[in-house]
């Protein structure tokens, strides 16, 4: 029974929605069904079909041949101390360099318009299947292979004129999926520099991405359906990275510094201030207060923590849509830690969570799969802001809306990727 649960979990998730629509008799039933049948299928191709499953290994090896292509360049710079066996997994000079070099890449492809032709083909699809309008289905499919800020690029001329529905859909694409660049940086350290798990985990990792393309529309046509005219028009914007190739490389290695600078710092800033309020919890709260013994008999925890709390609040979540219930205050404190801090450290956490040899680990398989499905966006708080400043500056009379979507683009970011993650544990 408790694998079926999974099927209350994706009522409840659709119910949330339901809830905190703004018009509730407009909603298209249509297309929330066949987004959901889509969504399905990709869940079922990857977790039970050798070919569709062999489809997104060969795409799943390309990234890892990446991640070779990175540790070349960080050979030349860093010498041996790139040898986990020697210096173990040093995660900023594995990871970092990954962001870097993906962001010049995708900025050559960008340049190059080999992007965009994807993301059109793609674009199509979505428009033909879940009836929305050209420029929306532009910017969901760019959301699978680009940021949150970089996708809207290729809708640029038509931000401006975009309805409110369309805006939301732009919104919670963006926080329901993750840019190329970190999703690499994900499959390296979730890796662990084995290529095996590098490979399957990077086919999880670009399903979970894809997937989330139809959750997001599913979602965010319950939140805000589509009243007006769709205009079904596929034109991408003629925006351009660079003035030529290496321009493009040049720019591309640029912000992808910036973008690594910023995860290093954020990852430092979030992670010593997790250890601060676990020990503000668990060493003086805890300790004086009988609490840890009393965590340490009926949890999986040793004693009270950030994470004890946030496993508590979303554990109840966690049983709804599947997770064995050895595990569901582990999955809820990952989605509690992904809303405050980010996905990155949700994924670290993560990555510590499946070690069976660590003292608090997850029970079954299943559950770091559904996780990492689960974590795969970037539905957290501060991606409110960034889209306020990044969408904001392509379509400034967008602001007002940007400001009054932006917790509810959390909300539909975070239902859309625990829809795959449901999925992906009912078929797992």
């Amino acid at each position: 029974m408790q694998k079926y649960i999974g099927i209350l979990g994706i009522a409840v998730l659709l119910g949330v929605a339901y809830l905190l629509s703004n018009d509730r008799k407009a909603i298209n039933y249509k297309v929330v069904g066949i987004g959901l049948i889509v969504q399905l299928c990709l869940a079922f191709g990857v977790l039970k079909i050798q070919f569709v499953e062999n489809i997104f290994n060969f795409i799943g090896r390309f990234f890892v041949q990446i991640l070779n292509f990175t540790r070349s360049g960080s050979e030349f710079l860093l010498g041996n101390m790139m040898n986990v066996q020697s210096f173990g997994y040093v995660f900023l000079f594995q990871v970092i360099p990954t962001i870097i070099f993906f962001s010049a890449l995708t900025s050559l492809m960008f340049y190059l318009g080999v992007i965009q032709v994807i993301v059109k083909g793609l674009a199509s699809v979505l428009t033909r299947l879940l009836k929305v309008s050209g420029a929306e289905g532009l910017c969901v499919a760019g959301n699978i292979f680009l940021g949150q800020t970089e996708a809207p690029l290729m809708i640029k001329a038509y931000l401006e004129k975009m309805n409110r529905s369309e805006m939301m859909l732009v919104m919670i694409a963006g926080m329901s999926t993750v840019a190329g660049g970190v999703l690499a940086a994900y499959i390296g350290f979730l890796g662990g520099g084995d290529p095996v798990k590098e490979t399957e985990f990077a086919r999880h990792l670009l399903a979970a991405s894809v997937m989330a393309a139809p959750g997001a529309i599913v979602i965010a046509k319950i939140l805000y359906p589509q009243t007006e005219e769709i205009n079904s028009n596929i034109v991408v914007s003629k925006e351009k990275i660079g003035t030529n190739i290496l321009d493009a490389i040049a720019t591309g290695t640029t912000e992808g510094l910036k973008l690594a600078a910023n995860v290093a710092a954020m990852l430092l800033v979030f992670v010593a201030f997790i250890a601060m309020v676990n020990y503000v919890l668990g060493d003086l709260i805890g300790q004086y207060s009988g609490l840890n013994d009393y965590i340490s008999l009926h949890t999986p925890y040793k004693k009270f923590s950030l994470e004890t709390i946030l496993g508590l609040i979303f554990s109840p979540l966690m049983w709804v849509i599947g997770v064995a219930k050895e595990d569901v205050m582990l999955m809820g404190q990952l989605l509690g830690i992904k809303l405050a801090a980010s996905e990155f450290v949700g994924y670290i956490q993560l990555a510590e969570l499946k070690n069976a040899a660590n003292a608090v680990h997850f029970t079954e398989q299943k559950s770091v799969i559904m996780a990492t499905y689960m974590l795969c966006g970037f539905a957290n708080f501060a991606s409110i802001g960034i889209q306020i400043g990044g969408i904001g500056s392509l379509a400034p009379n967008q602001r007002k809306n940007l400001s009054e979507f932006g917790l509810k683009a959390v909300i539909g970011g975070s239902l859309a990727s625990l829809l795959s993650a449901t999925f992906a544990g009912l078929l797992y």
